[in-house]
């Protein structure tokens, strides 16, 4: 639509969005699958087949780069299905007056469209002219994929290792490369120097004359420094940054990737200051990087979007975002899953997340990537873990192999929450004939990693009553901590309303502002690492110790100043915020007094 929606719904697990774009694309509203899993992809496919009568012809894993194709057909099946609902709604006739004024009724408050509406209809309904209408001003959200950069597991073919673009994340991107989407691909924790040298191998990748690029980087960032690194590595092989998505270390669904104390508002304020340098500097690298290739340079000046997400709960909060730091959109992650026209999870999960409180929800070691992993207590995925921990069989079977990274006792890699590679690990733990007490930490550490590459996906089956024989029925879910603070079950009519200050879905009056909440966890983050190491702290972790309290010390100022400046915003909170700011402060000069007494 002209007047777009002002938020995204990010990627959500592995299976929670995969169909997503089809329930909200057609209504403006952009959306993103995950590419881990070609295999739940595949089985997809063959439901979204079967469901609207489309010929499907299995790609099976005999296949020749199987998991490229499973992916491109996935994608084009739902480009197709998208643009079919989209049809429908530009090919308008009277009786399709309803699904108009509800598209329109999710737009922000005070949308032009709307009252363009209103005055279209205002003396009776011209089907042509309307039509016309829909056709200059609506526009399809869209249909993005994400991949994590790092889980890009080496592949083998008769046990010989295949070359580095049959690596998973490699295999992906050719997946989305050879769709016909017009779109963007989400890169995700962190900088993988050969993935983003693969991109170039794409044509769609690169700028026309006119500046337009059909297949769009978007890259996850959590600090400007990061986004500054991957944007010239990227522009070095002539591929542009569409949009720096900066999301919160802590206040985030999924894997938690924390910086070094780096706090979302100083973040974003550096983002806003610096747009501009950052997007010069990068276009005159991009040019050059273009010339020398013997690529098309752009006439144009390149456009750069600016998202956030993490943690955002309020229309306060979206409002103060969009305006303060002069972002494209933001982010609303959490909150859909309690959405069941939106994302995919299981009934028995939807009321465990309804009934979830702050206690229910934290940051866990479970992930085999070793990278703190927001978790919901007593989760099936987890339960299911326990009950083979307790019959002497630790660890899962390991159906799906995407997070097969860890070489210690094979060359081709295992999962860390596989039954083979706990086994061994255990193996080795007994002989050492350690203590008890230190004996079932090192047991437990081992232990508590979960399958989450299966458990991530498991709801998507459970909803479309797929068989679940070879993975389980437990699920792995990973929501952010905002979850806490909601506590029904919704419809897309409820979020579109809470996001635009038409309606209210938080359930609780204690929610603590984003910032607050953002800050508090990064406190906990950072006294639990000091407790961890206090007796034994080296050098290094000092220096760590030191830099993070400082950048934590720097971001409570920042806030202090803002809630100061800002007027008639956050007036509720404001007196408890600058409360929690002091207390914060006073704190982090205790921490550093006992980092370096």
């Amino acid at each position: 639509m002209r007047q777009s929606h002002s938020f995204h719904i990010p990627v959500m697990g592995i299976g929670f969005t995969l169909d997503t774009p089809l329930k909200v694309a057609h209504l403006g509203i952009d959306s993103v699958i995950s590419l881990v899993d070609d295999i739940l992809l595949e089985k997809l496919r063959k439901v979204y087949c079967e469901k609207f009568e489309i010929q499907y012809d299995e790609i099976t894993d005999k296949v020749k780069d199987f998991r490229a194709k499973r992916i491109t057909s996935y994608l084009n099946l739902m480009s197709d299905l998208v643009d079919e609902k989209f049809e429908s709604i530009k090919n308008f006739s009277i009786d399709k007056i309803e699904d108009i004024k509800t598209s329109l009724d999710m737009l922000p408050s005070g949308a032009t469209l709307k009252k363009e509406f209103s005055k279209l209809v205002e003396n009776g309904v011209d089907v042509n002219e309307i039509k016309q209408w829909i056709t200059g001003n609506f526009n399809k959200g869209s249909i993005d994929v994400n991949i994590m950069t790092k889980v890009d597991k080496e592949n083998y073919y008769k046990k010989e290792k295949l070359p580095s673009e049959y690596n998973d994340a490699h295999a992906a991107l050719r997946g989305f490369a050879n769709s016909k989407l017009s779109s963007s691909v989400i890169l995700s924790a962190g900088l993988n120097p050969r993935l983003y040298a693969y991109i170039s191998q794409f044509d769609d990748f690169f700028p026309n004359r006119k500046g337009e690029i059909k297949k769009k980087i978007i890259l996850k960032v959590s600090d400007y420094r990061s986004a500054l690194i991957q944007g010239k590595f990227l522009a070095k092989k002539g591929l542009w940054v569409s949009e720096y998505r900066i999301e919160s270390g802590l206040n985030c669904g999924g894997h938690a990737f924390a910086t070094d104390g780096y706090l979302i508002g100083p973040v974003l304020e550096e983002f806003k200051e610096k747009r501009e340098e950052l997007t010069d500097a990068i276009q005159e690298l991009l040019n050059k990087a273009l010339e020398s290739a013997g690529k098309t340079i752009p006439d144009c000046k390149l456009k750069t979007l600016i998202s956030a997400q993490g943690g955002v709960g309020t229309n306060e909060e979206h409002e103060f975002l969009m305006s303060e730091y002069n972002l494209d959109s933001v982010g609303w992650g959490s909150p859909f899953l309690l959405v069941p026209e939106v994302t995919s999870v299981d009934d028995n999960t939807l009321q465990k997340l309804a009934e979830a409180k702050e206690n229910d929800l934290y940051l866990s070691d479970i992930s085999p990537l070793g990278v703190p992993f927001n978790n919901l207590k007593d989760n099936t995925k987890d339960i299911e873990k326990e009950r083979y921990i307790l019959k002497g069989r630790p660890g899962s079977s390991c159906p799906k192999k995407f997070v097969a990274l860890n070489k210690e006792f094979s060359d081709k890699g295992m999962c860390t929450a596989s039954r083979e590679y706990q086994y061994l690990k255990i193996k080795a733990l007994d002989a050492k004939n350690l203590p008890e007490k230190e004996y079932q930490e090192a047991f437990d550490k081992i232990t508590t990693k979960s399958c989450t590459c299966v458990g991530l996906g498991t709801s998507a089956l459970l909803i479309n009553n797929l068989d679940t024989k070879v993975e389980g029925k437990g699920v792995s879910i990973c929501p952010g901590p905002n979850m806490a603070y909601y506590s029904k079950i919704m419809s897309l009519k409820n979020m579109t309303d809470h996001i635009y200050g038409r309606d209210n879905m938080v359930t609780r009056s204690d929610r603590p502002n984003m910032f607050i909440k953002e800050l508090n966890i990064y406190m906990d983050f950072i006294m639990k690492k000091l407790e961890d190491v206090k007796e034994t702290m080296t050098k290094k972790e000092e220096a760590y110790m030191l830099t993070f309290t400082n950048n934590l010390k720097s971001g409570v100022s920042y806030y202090k100043n803002m809630f100061d400046k800002v007027k008639h915003v956050f007036e509720d909170v404001k007196h408890t915020a600058i409360s929690e700011l002091e207390k914060s402060e006073s704190l982090l000069k205790q921490l550093q007094s006992k980092i370096k007494p």
